[in-house]
């Protein structure tokens, strides 16, 4: 293995291990004090914590459903499991404690934002490096495969499942702040998966092809690409400006097109990277 690789393999699992670790501390510090129950195998641990260790019942489950990959799964997505079906037990159970050095009250609003925050974007390192965290992700893709469902479709069934028995253990304002911290996770998640994005792609159609393109290239000092389509309904051909414009431009750039042409279409969407072009 040479230094380069060295250095991607120890990058890889360190910024796993920091994500897990930050899932880890986002459970025990926010989610399991305050009784959220945010889906997911820690979920389970949550409304049996007075009955069993949480640390100890996420370590069950993990093992469980990782054989239970190798059984149902590919080899190669069962593989994928076996980092996160180990490790993050074993931070769960490093910073049970946690709670005795840092004191941060029973705000469960908070609890539920914060738990997401830091849930979600330790969830996002570990799944950027191809490595997911075990437990219900490998229920959501077993249901997948055998039930035909998507994995989307699959993951609100189980979550949804396991928050709602939150609502009967813990009352159903429970259920409420466990959707907060859901949509949290999510939206933290995606964002370090994908990036924030400094850039949109506009997509432009208009009877002034012309005029545009002379104000994107001379006076906003743009480059663009004209693409060929043709209209579903009418069958006429017709050009497609794409443009990438960086987002603090974007409010300018578009209120010159409407100045331009008013009744120009544009579709305008986040470009998270753009690379090689001149």
């Amino acid at each position: 293995m040479n230094s380069k690789a060295k250095i991607s393999f120890f990058q890889k699992w360190s910024t796993v291990f920091v994500g897990l670790f930050l899932y880890s501390i986002g459970y025990n510090l926010f989610l399991l004090k305050n009784n959220i129950v945010a889906g997911d195998i820690e979920g389970i641990a949550t409304i049996f914590q007075y009955k069993i260790e949480p640390a100890l019942l996420i370590t069950i489950l993990s093992i469980i459903l990782l054989l239970c990959a190798f059984i149902f799964l590919d080899k190669e997505k069962a593989y994928g499991s076996i980092v996160g079906s180990l490790l993050f037990p074993l931070l769960v159970y490093l910073t049970t404690n946690i709670t005795n050095q840092i004191s941060l009250g029973n705000d469960r609003m908070l609890a539920a934002i914060f738990g997401g925050l830091f849930s979600g974007f330790g969830a996002g390192l570990a799944f950027k490096m191809n490595c997911n965290t075990g437990g219900t992700d490998i229920l959501q893709q077993i249901m997948s495969k055998y039930a035909k469902i998507t994995i989307g479709k699959a993951k609100v069934i189980i979550d949804g499942t396991i928050v709602i028995f939150g609502g009967f253990a813990f009352g159903w304002d429970t259920v409420l702040y466990s959707i907060i911290c859901i949509v949290v996770f999510g939206g933290v998640m995606d964002k370090v998966m994908l990036g924030i994005s400094s850039t949109k792609a506009m997509y432009i159609i208009t009877e002034k092809e012309k005029e545009i393109k002379d104000y994107l290239m001379n006076e906003s000092s743009r480059g663009l690409t004209i693409l060929e389509a043709k209209g579903g309904y009418t069958d006429k051909k017709q050009n497609i400006i794409l443009c990438l414009v960086p987002s603090r431009q974007y409010f300018l750039v578009k209120e010159e097109l409407e100045i331009i042409d008013n009744n120009a279409f544009i579709i305008v969407t986040d470009a998270y990277q753009s690379s090689g072009g001149r």
